[in-house]
């Protein structure tokens, strides 16, 4: 949400009669109120903000009828399960809520990439919380598959970072 855009909230409902007002725009949902608390000092007519996180997207959508594929007969699809290979990944998960960051520095390289060695210890991002930054280190040896959040994304706790294939 623009800032800009923010203010010009703020404004309208300072200088209106209104005591709260309520937004939502692309999945971000967002509250104003005045303070109406007449005891509290130098506060009285005050718009304080109250903000909500996106709702999380859910994670598979279903596909027009036009797109679905045809279901195949059960014996076609064992025989599509024998023949891939059963890779289990192993999740790094954050362990607090908070921004997730790729890199140590808006200008720095990545601390890791797709496709990248790893070995236990290796950093392989931040999370910030309440101005800390927490580096996530790698628990396992092996591979990046896949890097589940974006940069300077919010993150869940336990919410999977990254899927690493283990190595021996």
């Amino acid at each position: 949400m623009d800032l800009t855009y923010l203010r010009k909230l703020i404004k309208i409902l300072d200088q209106s009669n209104m005591t709260e007002m309520e937004i939502e725009e692309e999945g971000i949902k967002l509250r104003l109120a005045k303070q109406t608390n007449s005891k509290a000092e130098g506060l009285h007519g005050q718009v304080m903000p109250f903000y909500q996180m996106p709702a999380p997207m859910p994670q598979q959508q279903q596909l027009p009828a036009a797109q679905q594929q045809p279901e195949t007969p059960a014996a076609e699809k064992t025989e599509e399960k024998k023949a891939e290979p059963s890779v289990t990944y192993h999740e790094v998960r954050s362990p607090i809520v908070g921004t997730f960051y790729r890199a140590p520095a808006p200008d720095a390289d990545s601390y890791v990439e797709v496709g990248q060695e790893v070995e236990p210890g290796t950093v392989l991002c931040i999370v910030e919380a309440m101005k800390l930054m927490n580096e996530i280190e790698c628990d396992v040896k092996g591979k990046i598959v896949k890097i589940m959040v974006e940069n300077a994304q919010p993150v869940e706790y336990n919410q999977t970072l990254f899927l690493i294939e283990p190595t021996k």
